[in-house]
């Protein structure tokens, strides 16, 4: 069983540049007198609140599943705003929402279809959802990972558990044509890409220290995990140049519905 590897202050390194695409993602909603709001994957709730209150919401809950996390999100709680633990892969709560939101979270639960139609399900007539993803599967940091994962002195250490969290992604066509299935009548799919500036290649480690290698962290012992650190920093500066600063692509998937 994996455990927590969540850590607040090693995701809050590039609390900027992850912040952007929440106010881009925001910013394809439409308006909507007090809606009720869900946010998916919340985090360490900043971002959740600055939802809250840009959407004008009646109410709006923030749900994540690591603790850590939610220890920083408790202390935002305020009338009508609330936090609790849950698993977004099976959340579902019909006609409950006119607003469902998820920021850079469910890139990381399998069954994308099933995911859809259970935030369908839990929409009311005329609600929304907006869902923002990384899709930067394709950048060295990711394809590296990938194939550590898979060779044998790291796939014993992490118990036959490979990292294949690229392959529950979709393509866009395949996202908007599965909003067109769910009944959305209206829908906006597409892929941008952020480029951050950063001072060298040491700051890609960092990046992917807060998202991509809590995977690796969660599952393997802190030792075993410094000396997959150690030789995933040497192998992945033989593939990306040795800049300063360094130009880090980052793509990220925005997609919008409304029924």
């Amino acid at each position: 069983m994996s455990k927590d590897s969540w850590n607040p202050q090693q995701y809050d390194k590039f609390k900027s540049e992850r912040s952007q695409p929440f106010f881009d993602l925001i910013d394809l909603l439409r308006p909507v007198s007090q809606p009720t709001v869900i946010d998916l994957g919340c985090g360490t709730g900043e971002l959740t609140m600055e939802l809250n209150k840009l959407c004008g919401a009646q109410s709006t809950l923030g749900l994540d599943n690591s603790e850590e996390m939610l220890k920083k999100a408790e202390a935002l709680c305020a009338p009508g705003l609330k936090f609790e633990k849950g698993d977004i892969s099976e959340w579902k709560n019909p006609k409950a929402f006119d607003i469902v939101f998820s920021n850079a979270a469910i890139q990381w639960c399998p069954d994308h279809p099933g995911i859809f139609e259970r935030i369908r399900d839990s929409l009311r007539p005329g609600g929304q959802l907006a869902v923002q993803m990384p899709m930067n599967h394709d950048y060295p940091t990711h394809t590296l990972a990938a194939e550590m994962s898979e060779e044998s002195q790291w796939l014993k250490l992490l118990q036959g558990s490979s990292y294949k969290q690229h392959k529950r992604m979709m393509s866009a066509d395949e996202y908007a044509s599965l909003l067109y299935k769910l009944g959305f009548k209206e829908q906006k799919v597409y892929v941008n890409v952020y480029g951050h500036i950063l001072e060298s290649r040491e700051g890609v480690i960092e990046w992917v220290k807060g998202t991509l290698l809590t995977f690796f962290k969660s599952r393997l012992s802190e030792s075993d995990y410094q000396k997959f650190i150690k030789e995933f920093r040497e192998r992945l500066f033989e593939r990306l140049p040795d800049e300063k600063p360094l130009f880090y692509p980052f793509k990220r998937i925005f997609i919008w519905g409304r029924l």
